[in-house]
């Protein structure tokens, strides 16, 4: 497929993000800074035990405190409103349907993890509501304890729904026919993989503000949240149980959110409850030290996985069994992320024939988890780009010669595990990385490093992706409760300016930006010409967020679609004005042309007609000039690409530096390069944090022991390699872009390249496996077990 966006103005161009004047300058509006008249303070008392009975609350004394308006706590909400719900049910092999608790936004009866909801404080200042908080008396019966998912079957329980803490096993593959290839195989490749818990840190904490209107009965919620009407959905049907249209929610601008601000929140529905209830404005930011213990946490997952190969290493079957952590309740995506979004990506690049994944999901008594950066792709890539390696090391092939022998290169490719691959070349992918690399270069270096007493590795990590969940009919019958299509309207102004309003919500990724020059570039527009509105279920059609990547190829195609009918529209009246046929009008760079002719029309010309309807053909056409469409993806899009990473060891003290690294990637139809490199540039950082640094710790009481930036280990400035970034262009076959998604691809790539080069360096040494986070004392203890 060429590329369907060539030649457009704009379009590929490195255009400075439009958004950043009001960020740069301190004129954004978050939720922290919206204040309505007679506004409320809210502050939680959250559980400080993992695991316990209420047996009692005391607000009494607390009640009577300086401007308190309220204290609320399970009690009050009981039988009033419903749970939280998640949205997506994972079904078992034998059909039942996973184990699904209530989840309270207050608790009721008894709390699951620090950081649980108890109770909630309403007072005229922060103070008030702080001291009141503090004046409350819970009486806690403390219960056992289990936060390892491996002993959760033997813990205590902690729903009466599922007594032995399992929630799901998900399975996929023929396992017969998988076993029948591994007892025949030349040679298998095993490894256990850790895939370590993180903790989501976005530049804004969530917050919540919200306000009723007695005389409309309407109810408006600010906050930080990636998808306003899945917010305003599950909010009004599920927990207020009020009409829809009742309900507005807006997020203004986000300042980070990664998968973290997906969910609805418990915070979310006590701060629209209490806001109804009162009948008075409620606000809740939360403080970085809540964000840890309440903020959705990522990843957390314990893998066993083998790869059967002939004699020459070509792969034959994989198989794999994972126990993944749920935390104390599903969360809004949680259940989908360790299975559909993980599983069906096991195929990697590569042409394994047949393939096995189970997973089981565990209740324990941590902080639910749920999507973060990559969201189950990470997962699935690191699981094979270490195998891959580690296939490579034992068979005695090198790191780019075990992936030449097993790519996929005939599209479209049906892999084992569900997804059709509709294009790609991931031959090329690799060449290009290797060359950026200067891999022929790498001995030498290697050489270097050792005269300095330091140990340099190499690591490969070819991964792909699935972005742009799609399409709606297929998700429902994979258990998904929501449409996954995306809205997009373009209003043209008389004046020929444009309004773009989108069902997507930006929190840091350019979108305003982007946008802005598909649809410049369409219409033959100055940027500055095109604004783009998002975050208000009040303005916005309809739409379903911003996640996995999905914005431009499903929200940027929705708005082609609107585009095109603006077109055609246009066209119409553009005949009508220049007295010519419909099928002669040609549209290019802004004007309408008669073919053959030097008769031509401006755009702008064509807008002011569409309003002023003085010569108008008003017994064909409407006046106005505005068009929505809704886009619904056939497929899902497939970035991917290889990273190579070279990091140096010193053996006597473990410490491990990413010097430099190198990316290669496939993203379709690029739109601002300069917004793709910042993403991949972030995307790698989070992913050498997870590699090197960061790892949320509970000890055995369920305590987090990694609640603040003094023990989770973020990564800075320091921690940044040399970056060598290039870009390889296939696009995609099935939206009108021909976009893939970038946002991701950066977390999903580089933590096993980062791994993998480390244990390259480790070799010698003896030091054949290490977990993530691979920190100074982790790597230092490997060695010296291996020394003895």
């Amino acid at each position: 497929m060429s590329n369907p966006m060539a030649n457009l103005p704009h379009v590929g161009e490195s255009v400075r993000r439009v958004e950043d004047a009001r960020f740069l300058t301190g004129t954004g509006q978050y939720v922290d800074d919206v204040h309505h008249d007679g506004q409320k303070r809210a502050v939680f008392v959250r559980s400080p035990h993992a695991h316990a009975t209420i047996r009692h609350i005391d607000a009494t004394e607390a009640r009577q405190m300086p401007g308190v308006a309220g204290i609320f706590s399970g009690a009050d909400i009981e039988g009033q409103v419903g749970g939280l719900p998640t949205g997506w049910l994972i079904t078992n092999p034998d059909g039942s349907p996973m184990k699904e608790p209530p989840h309270p936004f207050l608790a009721q009866g008894k709390v699951r993890y620090v950081g649980e909801l108890v109770a909630m404080v309403v007072a005229d200042t922060l103070e008030q509501a702080k001291n009141a908080a503090e004046a409350i008396e819970i009486d806690y019966d403390p219960l056992d304890v289990v936060v390892d998912m491996r002993k959760a079957s033997a813990g205590p329980a902690l729903h009466d729904e599922a007594a032995d803490n399992h929630c799901y096993t998900w399975v996929l593959g023929d396992k017969a026919a998988v076993d029948a290839t591994f007892a025949a195989a030349a040679h298998v490749t095993r490894i256990e993989l850790v895939n370590n818990r993180l903790i989501p840190n976005a530049m804004e904490p969530r917050a919540d503000n919200a306000r009723h209107d007695r005389a409309t009965g309407e109810s408006t919620l600010y906050t930080t949240s990636q998808n306003p009407h899945l917010a305003r959905l599950l909010l009004a049907a599920n927990v207020l149980q009020v009409p829809e249209h009742k309900m507005r929610v807006i997020a203004p601008d986000v300042g980070g959110g990664f998968g973290s601000k997906i969910n609805l929140y418990a915070e979310d529905a006590a701060v629209a409850w209490a806001a109804r209830t009162l009948a008075c404005p409620v606000k809740w930011t939360a403080e970085r030290s809540e964000s840890f213990v309440s903020d959705t946490h990522g990843r957390d997952h314990v893998t066993v996985a083998e790869m059967a190969m002939d004699e020459n290493g070509k792969f034959l079957a994989l198989r794999v069994h994972s126990h993944v952590n749920l935390g104390a309740y599903l969360a809004t995506f949680g259940p989908v992320v360790p299975t559909i979004l993980y599983g069906t990506l096991l195929a990697g690049q590569y042409t394994t024939p047949q393939i096995h994944v189970q997973v089981d999901g565990w209740f324990t008594n941590t902080v639910p988890v749920d999507a973060y950066r990559g969201a189950g792709r990470p997962e699935a890539a690191y699981l094979i780009e270490r195998l891959v390696t580690r296939c490579g090391w034992e068979l005695g092939l090198a790191q780019d010669e075990i992936r030449r022998r097993n790519f996929i290169t005939e599209f479209p490719y049906q892999t084992p595990v569900a997804l059709l691959y509709d294009t790609g070349d991931f031959p090329k992918c690799l060449d290009e990385a290797m060359k950026l690399a200067d891999a022929d270069g790498f001995e030498a270096r290697r050489q270097a490093s050792e005269a300095r007493g330091l140990k340099r590795g190499i690591g490969y990590s070819s991964y792909i992706e699935a972005c742009g969940l799609a399409p709606s009919q297929i998700v429902g019958q994979l258990g998904g409760r929501a449409g996954l299509y995306e809205c997009g309207e373009v209003r043209v102004n008389p004046t020929g300016s444009v309004t773009v309003f989108t069902g997507t919500h930006s929190h840091g990724q350019g979108h305003e930006t982007a946008f802005a020059q598909l649809v410049a570039g369409r219409l033959g527009l100055a940027i500055e010409d095109v604004e783009v509105v998002h975050g208000d279920t009040g303005r916005i059609p309809f739409g379903m967020g911003t996640y996995g990547s999905r914005s431009l190829a499903v929200g940027g195609a929705a708005i082609m679609k609107a585009v095109d009918k603006i077109e055609e529209k246009s066209k119409k009246i553009a005949a009508h004005l220049m007295e010519a046929a419909e099928a002669d009008i040609e549209f290019v760079r802004g004007e309408f042309r008669v073919k053959g002719t030097d008769k031509v029309v401006p755009f702008a010309q064509v807008a002011l007609a569409a309003y002023v309807p003085h010569n108008y053909p008003l017994d064909k056409l409407e006046p106005g000039l505005n068009e929505t469409a809704f886009y619904d993806p056939g497929n899902f899009t497939y970035p991917a690409g290889t990273h190579i990473c070279e990091v140096e060891v010193d053996p006597e003290t473990g410490a491990a530096r990413v010097d430099r690294f190198t990316a290669v990637d496939d993203f379709g139809v690029i739109v601002n390069p300069m917004i793709v490199e910042g993403q991949v540039q972030g995307g790698i950082m989070q992913g050498i944090g997870q590699a090197l640094l960061e790892e949320c710790v509970y000890d055995d009481n369920g305590q987090l022991l990694t609640g603040s930036y003094m023990d989770y280990t973020m990564p800075r400035a320091a921690d940044f390699p040399d970056f060598r970034l290039g870009t390889v262009c296939t696009p995609c076959t099935h939206n009108p872009i021909g976009s893939k998604g970038c946002g991701e691809a950066g977390t999903i790539g580089s933590p096993p390249a980062v791994i993998n080069a480390l244990l390259d360096a480790l070799a010698p040494l003896g030091v054949h496996d290490i977990d993530m986070p691979a920190t100074p004392h982790r790597v230092w203890q490997a060695i010296q077990a291996a020394a003895h």
